[in-house]
């Protein structure tokens, strides 16, 4: 009996999605619910898992866009790989390249991508991501170093010819399509800064307060929470302080509407191979500190393994992202259309500061706002910021709710 493999079906918001990559060929056995293809949309990476044990007949699709429903493949059901048709691997097309030899498990999508369509041995890669893993930075340089290998010298021109002038070896031009993810940033960013007036505040704020209840409590909070106490929940909730003071900024455009949302989904940006992605925290502000240190934790893993779900990623009323892990001392960030503002943390840094009079050294992180000024006014855009760094000097009395 045979088994026709479809692409799932997507969501509302996505019309079609890429193959970008057949983890099996014609003829190979597989095992139910096994990931045998990836599809990247412009938001996630689907699996598209086997519906039996059998063997995988022929690939119709080998690469390119697919829509819901489309046939894929075709399974033939059973166990035994003896049942493949005979001459179901010469059935593929001519540019289809087997999968590369080493540990599959540890490539991300992008990563599989480029070593697929370079004939590449993750092998021979040198891995610096965190657990052995390869990243796109990784495979980039290793086809760096490949293509700059010693060549022939050419032959010596004629006497006539004029010399050609000395050219280092090595000097090549690498075109690597963009992702689907990487193309959606591209217009989500352009569009926001084509329809918005987009203006940006800064202010400090001294984070002695925070570092010392953190390291007061850190360990017994991850003993009793099973999770541990970073920075980001702190600035969750004094975000969450600061809109309830200034609604303005946790509201949206629509048209010539002006759309308050009573409620608080906050976006945390998370840096991953593919690009950027912005998970969302809904109802961030009934929930305790412990609780949304794990939901960001979980989601950055997912966004990080290509598992994170489109539901995930929709939807948000603000949006906080961290430069600061890069190093970041200052920068404005571009809004999340249609949000309407979003708060960039930087590096934390050792300043000297004059307080009660004396010159002494704190901790201090630069903060930014990126508004849209169509609806949310400089004096509303300032005292919002002043709000999130009180709070964040004052961690005790916000946990509180004092």
């Amino acid at each position: 009996m045979t088994i026709e493999i479809k692409v799932p079906q997507l969501p509302e918001s996505v019309a079609d999605a890429t193959l970008v990559a057949w983890h099996r060929k014609a003829g190979d056995a597989v095992s139910r619910d096994e990931n045998l293809a990836d599809l990247e949309t412009d938001k996630v990476v689907l699996e598209v898992p086997a519906p039996t044990n059998g063997v995988l007949k022929e690939i119709r699709i080998q690469a390119g866009t697919v829509t819901s429903g489309q046939v894929l493949a075709i399974i033939e059901e059973g166990t035994a790989a003896a049942k493949a048709a005979p001459g179901a691997a010469q059935a593929q097309a001519p540019a289809a390249a087997e999968a590369p030899a080493g540990d599959g498990a540890k490539l991300s999508p992008s990563v599989r991508r480029l070593v697929e369509e370079n004939r590449l041995d993750p092998g021979a890669i040198p891995a610096s991501g965190k657990d052995g893993r390869i990243t796109k930075s990784d495979v980039v340089g290793f086809l760096d170093k490949k293509s700059a290998a010693p060549v022939a010298a050419p032959r010596a021109a004629a006497p006539a010819a004029a010399k050609a002038p000395a050219v280092r070896a090595g000097r090549v031009d690498q075109r690597v399509p963009m992702t689907r993810l990487r193309q959606r940033i591209a217009e989500r960013l352009v569009q926001a800064q084509a329809t918005q007036a987009l203006l940006t505040t800064f202010n400090e704020v001294d984070m002695s307060a925070v570092m010392a209840l953190r390291a007061r409590y850190k360990d017994r909070f991850e003993k009793e929470q099973g999770v541990k106490l970073g920075f980001m929940g702190f600035f969750v909730k004094a975000s969450i302080e600061a809109l309830k003071r200034f609604p303005i900024v946790n509201a949206s455009v629509e048209g010539s509407d002006i759309v308050y949302h009573e409620y608080y989904d906050i976006g945390v940006a998370v840096s991953t191979d593919r690009g950027l992605m912005v998970p969302v925290v809904r109802d961030a502000d009934i929930k305790s500190l412990a609780a949304i240190e794990k939901e960001i934790g979980d989601f950055a893993a997912k966004a990080r393994q290509g598992s994170i779900a489109i539901e995930d990623l929709t939807g948000g009323t603000f949006t906080i992202t961290n430069g600061g892990v890069f190093g970041s001392l200052l920068s404005t960030p571009i809004v999340n259309a249609p949000q309407s503002a979003i708060l960039g943390m930087h590096k934390t840094v050792d300043r000297p500061v004059v307080v009660g009079g004396q010159v002494v050294v704190r901790p201090i992180m630069n903060l930014a706002v990126t508004y849209d000024h169509r609806i949310i006014d400089g004096r509303e855009a300032v005292q919002f910021l002043v709000a999130v760094k009180d709070a964040l000097e004052d961690p005790a009395r916000m946990l509180l709710g004092v």
